[in-house]
């Protein structure tokens, strides 16, 4: 098999032309880039969460690159790539257990490293909703089992008779194979999993229990490093520098930026309306996320003023749908929900809209959205994707989630919750139940003055010497125990003791 036809058969979308070995040095380099986007997730999921589950959430992450990176070595690239006989446009049969003959293992290995940065992506966006209250155990399952959620989608879009492409669906770098897929197994794993432990009241407003961040510098930190791996992520999504290839690179590197600033501006606008002045961290990193990803499946496609009203929309839809999700009382920890569910499929669309024909390399076959003249067409196939990445997702996470929920169970019982998985799942920090102040998660609750007041005097006479009754006979059962603990026969004398002691010590048993 000669380079061309590897080349053609393995790459989707990007081997339009023949893969050189410059352009594998690309692809190679922007997969170790993108590999560090782990890091990136992984500090902002744990700055998400509260401070006794961050160990934890970055564990989950490791968890995906180790058993979700085993398994699409295993038969994920090869259901997403493989071109042996009885490849169709549903699905792909060959290179499992990926290897590869010295002709052909250049293109095939620098191909596989980089749609495994993407596979491992699409399951750790599955993380951050599930936290606080997944059992570890549980998680590893289904990081194991959950590459097959993401490798069809993959083979329907960017191999070279995935039914998604014949039809002409541009997805460049993954708003619908990964984000989309990411966005939607997050909702099925929250609504089975349910709210955790007291985050929502009955009676009371979701605004009235605010969701602090653990540690919002660390957040921030993480979206940096998103941020930095998303450029390699779309411009890398070229595969490759050669021919016109190096040209759409840059125009990705430009838009990507651009749509993220976009984003940036209406996130920041949007919390000083909505919160009154105050400029929230979340806000700010959920529009520029959701910007990101609401420009990936077109971003070597669009102009880039186009790519700002992306982003734009994107930083909207992001902020809007985590309000709205959570007036529903669906519990999504990191807001991937929204991020990567909502804005992945607006990304999806933005492409049968602003999408203009490519002469570099042919990426949209020819052709044009709506708003360049080119009719309905690609507008109508690029929703088609999206209902049908979004019904495959659905009914694949569900299948995997309540199979592993009726076995090992999916969810921290009520005290390993509470005194959160850091302890419980690794032995770090001490098992004591959180309070409000401690866990980093939820505020008290809203209570005012007047509330206060209005609450003290309806305390009554006898329920307050109920009360102090109460706590004497506590203070006199300490008091007892204390006594007892000190036998005579136990007691070290003073002079036994080593290093100084003070003068005016006196034996318990003196005091009996």
């Amino acid at each position: 098999m000669n380079q061309s036809s590897t080349s053609s058969k393995t790459t989707g979308f990007k081997s339009h032309t023949e893969i050189t070995w410059d352009d594998a040095t690309w692809i190679l380099s922007c997969s170790f880039m993108i590999f560090t986007m782990q890091t990136g997730f992984g500090l902002l999921e744990a700055g998400c969460v509260s401070r006794r589950n961050e160990v934890n959430i970055m564990v989950k992450n490791a968890v995906d690159v180790v058993f979700g990176g085993i398994t699409y070595w295993a038969f994920g690239f090869g259901l997403s790539f493989g071109n042996s006989p009885g490849t169709n446009p549903f699905c792909g049969i060959g290179y499992f257990f990926v290897d590869a003959p010295h002709a052909d293992m250049g293109i095939i290995f620098s191909t596989y490293v980089f749609q495994l940065s993407f596979a491992t992506t699409a399951t750790t966006i599955v993380s951050g909703a599930m936290a606080e209250r997944t059992k570890l155990i549980s998680y590893i399952v289904f990081s194991f089992l959950n590459t097959i959620v993401y490798c069809i989608p993959a083979h329907w879009e960017w191999a070279s008779n995935g039914f998604l492409r014949t039809l002409g669906v541009v997805d460049i770098a993954g708003s619908g194979a990964v984000h989309l897929v990411g966005g939607v197994s997050a909702f099925v794993a929250t609504f089975l999993l349910k709210p955790r432990q007291g985050r929502y009241r009955e009676g009371q407003k979701v605004t009235d229990n605010p969701l602090p961040m653990g540690n919002p510098a660390n957040a921030l930190i993480g979206m940096f490093m998103l941020w930095w791996g998303w450029l390699a992520f779309n411009c890398g999504s070229t595969f490759g520098i050669s021919g016109g290839k190096w040209k759409l690179a840059a125009k990705a590197a430009i838009t990507t930026l651009n749509g993220s600033m976009g984003g940036g501006i209406v996130g920041i606008i949007l919390s000083y309306v909505i919160k009154k002045g105050t400029f929230d961290v979340g806000y700010l990193i959920n529009s520029i996320l959701g910007a990101l990803v609401g420009i990936t499946a077109g971003c070597a496609v669009v102009r880039p003023w186009e790519a700002v009203i992306i982003g734009v929309i994107g930083g909207l839809l992001a902020i809007l749908c985590i309000i709205l999700i959570d007036k529903i009382r669906i519990d999504d920890p990191v807001g991937a929900i929204a991020v990567h569910g909502v804005c992945g499929a607006w990304g999806m669309l933005s492409v049968g809209l602003f999408a203009a024909h490519d002469p570099l390399e042919n990426t949209t076959q020819g052709r044009d959205g709506l708003f360049h003249g080119g009719g309905m067409y690609l507008l109508g196939v690029q929703t088609l994707a999206c209902c049908v990445i979004i019904s495959w997702s659905a009914v694949v996470s569900a299948m995997l989630l309540l199979g592993i929920k009726f076995t090992i169970g999916l969810r921290l019982n009520e005290e390993e919750e509470l005194i959160g998985a850091d302890y419980t799942e690794h032995g770090i920090g001490t098992p004591n139940i959180m309070n409000y102040s401690e866990r980093g998660l939820m505020s008290p609750p809203a209570v005012t003055r007047t509330q206060s007041v209005c609450s003290a005097r309806s305390i009554s006479t006898a329920t307050v010497k109920s009360m102090t009754e109460t706590c004497n006979n506590d203070i006199n059962l300490i008091s007892r125990q204390t006594t007892k603990r000190f036998r005579s026969d136990r007691v070290v004398p003073v002079n036994n003791i080593p290093g100084e002691v003070n003068a005016n010590f006196s034996s318990p048993v003196d005091n009996l």
